[in-house]
């Protein structure tokens, strides 16, 4: 697969990126994830956001990407909230860790980047048995007339989006790729949530996203965002509501 090099856009990622909302954890630790002093890996972590919220609740956290230009953004993040983080520059499909050393091991809107299956057999790998294996999605939640409508239409007049790309829940392949991999028990959810983002913020936001940051030159960008903010100023209030959907499966490794 042909990854985006989202070092590119990293200024951006780590400014205007939101994390997941809180619910999202809540319903994490109910499935064992996330608990006080449990061992977490974080794949492809980006600017650390899904690590420091690990660190944050008490976790020993590793966070590791591919990117150089995200780690330094994760480094310093994590730096300036007193956290300590342990950060790698790898694969995720080939981490170069030892194996059975992690209790829990999280990706987050990151798992379609990877080669899932390699991925996701380097995950069990990882894992301590028992241990417990959760991929998180935050996506956008597309509706007539809606704030991401007008998002995409834009971004499609400056990049167009393969005739492939996949929406909210529609992931059925990874359960054969993880099942196949080994993975035992899990859990499904998912829930609707409404993000909050000045109209700079969004703008900043899209040109972190795969088809603007790490495709366009620093002068198309440049371009981008007057006529994307000129776009949002016609039709929405700022602060804007940007509907999402989140997307979550937590797996575990089978006891020996």
């Amino acid at each position: 697969m042909n990854v985006p090099d989202f070092g590119k856009a990293a200024s951006d990622y780590a400014q205007y990126r939101q994390g997941f909302p809180e619910r999202l954890y809540d319903e994490l630790h109910a499935l064992g994830v996330g608990l006080p002093d449990q061992a977490v890996l974080d794949l492809g972590t980006g600017t650390g956001l899904m690590a420091r919220n690990m660190a944050c609740r008490g976790c020993r956290v590793t966070a590791l990407d591919p990117s150089e230009a995200l780690l330094a953004q994760s480094r310093a993040s994590a730096e300036a909230e007193g956290l300590q983080i342990e950060h790698v520059h790898a694969m995720a499909e080939d981490t170069m860790l030892p194996s059975d050393c992690f209790d829990v091991v999280t990706a987050a809107t990151c798992w379609h980047w990877f080669d899932r299956p390699k991925a996701a057999r380097e995950c069990l790998r990882l894992l301590k048995p028992g241990g417990k294996l959760a991929i998180a999605h935050q996506d956008w939640l597309r509706r007539p007339g809606n704030a991401i409508d007008a998002t995409l239409q834009v971004i499609d007049r400056w990049n167009p989006a393969p005739k492939n790309r996949k929406w909210t829940f529609q992931y059925p392949d990874w359960l054969f790729d993880l099942t196949d991999a080994g993975f035992g028990d899990y859990r499904l959810f998912g829930f609707p949530a409404d993000l909050t983002y000045t109209q700079e913020a969004w703008v900043g936001r899209i040109v972190a996203s795969a088809q603007i940051g790490p495709a366009l030159s620093v002068e198309a960008q440049a371009r981008f965002r007057v006529a994307f903010a000129e776009r949002l100023a016609r039709s929405f209030p700022d602060p804007m509501t940007v509907p999402h959907r989140i997307f979550a499966i937590v797996l575990e490794r089978p006891d020996d």
